[in-house]
């Protein structure tokens, strides 16, 4: 079953690729024999549903996540059941492609308007003169 993202936006099953594994910390004996945690991997290079800004933004979001071979791994392991897990892999996926769609605002260049360049000025003078009558006087003043 296709992974869904956003409005007509899917990942196909054949793009990721889950494996299990045994889980470490709390859980008994139960962490020994079952196999709950659960290792995600999402082959961005191959992928062929997410435009190329989109994968660079998702490349800079991954961090460490993201392998040599271009291949985004997310590890779950903080619930009991294979099932759990998995959706919370999944979750943690869809976020950071959610988060990768979003273009970033171009930033455009202002100028400081007359009246904040003047408040800024007239500051500077105060202090100015404040930390001048501060100063103990010379002995040629």
């Amino acid at each position: 079953m296709p992974l869904p993202i956003a409005a007509g936006l899917e990942i196909p099953d054949q793009e990721l690729s889950v494996s299990f594994m045994r889980a470490s910390g709390p859980g008994g004996q139960n962490v020994n024999k079952v196999a709950t945690a659960v290792e995600l991997r999402y082959h961005l290079e191959h992928t062929r549903v997410l435009s190329e800004p989109v994968k660079r933004r998702l490349r800079a979001l991954s961090g460490r996540r993201l392998t040599a071979e271009g291949t985004i791994v997310i590890v779950a392991r903080n619930h009991r059941t294979q099932e759990r897990n998995r959706r919370e892999a999944e979750a943690r996926l869809t976020e950071l492609i959610r988060r990768a769609l979003i273009a970033p605002k171009v930033r455009k260049a202002t100028r400081p308007t007359r009246a904040s360049t003047e408040r800024r000025l007239e500051h500077k003078a105060r202090q100015h003169r404040t930390k001048r009558l501060r100063r103990t006087p010379r002995w040629d003043e």
